[in-house]
């Protein structure tokens, strides 16, 4: 059994009581696209255990961080963005933009992304 918080919206997600649009799943992650999406390609990657941030990852959690990693090389090729580039981004607490604490992890591409310093 994974763990589960009942008010987090990912945990929905991955239980089923949220539809989503499904781009890869197995034991330990599922991919979906974002409803809100910030280019041509944005895939979500998730954990199925409930892992509030970055920060919370334990050193047990290393099987999941590969498995994110391994999801993340899949998905790009099947979205046919892995040859031209994509980025991975995760949104770690308030202050580095996280909206839901749940930890996520961005796949962005289709097109050449701007760069990451919007002040300079």
């Amino acid at each position: 059994m994974m763990d589960v918080a009942t008010d987090c919206i990912f945990c929905k997600i991955v239980s089923g009581d949220i539809p989503s649009t499904k781009v890869y799943e197995n034991d330990d992650v599922l991919a979906f696209r974002d409803i809100q999406p910030q280019a041509p390609v944005h895939i979500l990657i998730i954990p199925k255990k409930h892992i509030p941030t970055w920060n919370d990852l334990t050193p047990e959690d290393g099987r999941i961080v590969a498995e994110i990693a391994k999801a993340a090389q899949i998905v790009a090729r099947e979205q046919n963005v892995a040859d031209s580039g994509y980025r991975l981004v995760n949104n770690c607490n308030k202050d580095g933009g996280q909206v839901v604490y749940h930890l996520h992890v961005h796949l962005l591409g289709g097109e050449k992304l701007a760069g990451l310093n919007p002040k300079g």
